[in-house]
């Protein structure tokens, strides 16, 4: 039995792109892969510990969000400690150079037998990331150096680790995609009556955004781009974040509200029917570790829009599988949407060649390989 604890800053049921990576890989790896997993409590009304797939998930903190973060550190590589005495991991899995990292960079450093696979997941913007190494001092480099091997899920992530001088191998193991889930074909009756629930009338078109509201994500970008747009091309979100007041907000200043439609984070399985109903996707991203969201769309049959930011041109190649627009220019934004719902031979062209590029390199399964070889290979 190979046990494998992992460290990760949160989990489910809090999602991002890297804590649904984590659980398609587990939930497909063979029934000799054991997991546990340490992370932040960050909510009070989370468990201290519940099973979520294959992965026994263990919380540590007091609800208390990000002094939780902070603590995380110390507490896990502690927590991390006494399980390993009990259950004798196989190997440590840290699921970015963050809180969770950290954590497992403490354990490793007083188990050094144990082998240390670090993946890189990152989506935050440079700045972001130089104050977090600034705050862990020394440790942030030392989580790049300590470990056994690296996956990053971009070439840009690759060159993050090299630069922070990290000296084992690395390896570009990419985020990736339920193809059953989102390619496949829905009830017509069922996505008519969802066009009437969001108002979609037969000459709307509509542009979706799927995930976090965010300053990296540059939705106040896309509200902006309606103005250079006709009345007819309305704007769908479907997630929260931080940025949701002020972006109602910006959307009712420049007089575009009753263009906008902001929906909460839904299911994935409710998310394809969105997007079944929408016309393009966009995300006009500051910075970008991959884009799980680009990648659904493409599977789901709608042409992307993107910055050439962060691992975005690694699935992007402009006017192949995608366009890209110029970062923080809601005009040029505008004039790309617009060319994709006037050139039905390059939408076509860039639908097809989307669906394509995600089923030969983005599949779950295909992915799920890699990292098995990745585990087997650690663990000698």
């Amino acid at each position: 039995m190979k046990k494998i604890l992992i460290f990760s800053t949160a989990y489910f049921p809090l999602i991002g792109g890297a804590e649904v990576a984590v659980k398609e890989i587990t939930d497909r790896l063979g029934e000799d892969f054991y997991f546990d997993l340490i992370c932040a409590r960050i909510k009070k009304e989370l468990l201290p510990q519940e099973k979520f797939g294959r992965i026994t998930v263990y919380r540590v903190g007091w609800g208390l969000g990000k002094i939780d973060k902070f603590l995380l550190p110390w507490q896990g590589a502690r927590l991390a400690a006494k399980l390993h005495q009990e259950k004798n991991y196989s190997a440590i899995w840290a699921i970015m150079a963050s809180f969770g990292g950290l954590a497992a960079l403490f354990f490793k450093k007083k188990h050094q037998s144990v082998p240390y696979l670090l993946t890189l997941q990152e989506g935050d913007t440079p700045e972001h990331i130089h104050s977090r190494a600034r705050f862990l001092g020394k440790y942030f480099a030392q989580i790049f150096q300590l470990a056994s091997q690296i996956t990053a899920i971009s070439l840009y992530l690759k060159d993050f680790a090299l630069r922070y001088g990290a000296k084992c191998p690395i390896e570009i193991v990419p985020n990736g995609v339920d193809l059953d889930l989102f390619s496949v074909e829905l009830n017509a009756l069922e996505l008519q009556s969802l066009k009437e629930k969001i108002k979609k009338g037969p000459e709307d078109k509509l542009v979706i955004h799927t995930g976090r509201l965010t300053k990296k994500n540059a939705l106040d970008d896309i509200i902006l781009a309606l103005k250079y747009l006709p009345q007819n091309i309305r704007f769908l979100s479907l997630g929260d974040g931080p940025d949701l007041k002020e972006l109602k907000e910006l959307a009712v200043k420049i007089g575009v509200e009753k263009r906008v439609i902001f929906l909460e984070q839904v299911s994935h399985k409710e998310m394809v029917k969105y997007l079944k109903v929408s016309d393009v996707f966009v995300r006009p991203s500051l910075s970008e570790g991959l884009g799980n969201s680009f990648l659904e769309a493409m599977a789901a049959g709608l042409p992307i829009i993107g910055t050439e930011v962060g691992g975005i041109p690694d699935f992007l190649i402009n006017k192949k599988t995608g366009l890209f627009c110029e970062v923080a220019n809601p005009k040029d934004l505008a004039d790309k949407i617009s060319l994709l719902l006037v050139d039905e031979k390059l939408r076509q062209e860039l639908i097809l060649s989307g669906q394509q590029l995600v089923a030969e390199k983005y599949e779950w399964h295909k992915i799920t390989k890699q990292m098995e070889a990745i585990f087997n290979k650690l663990i000698v």
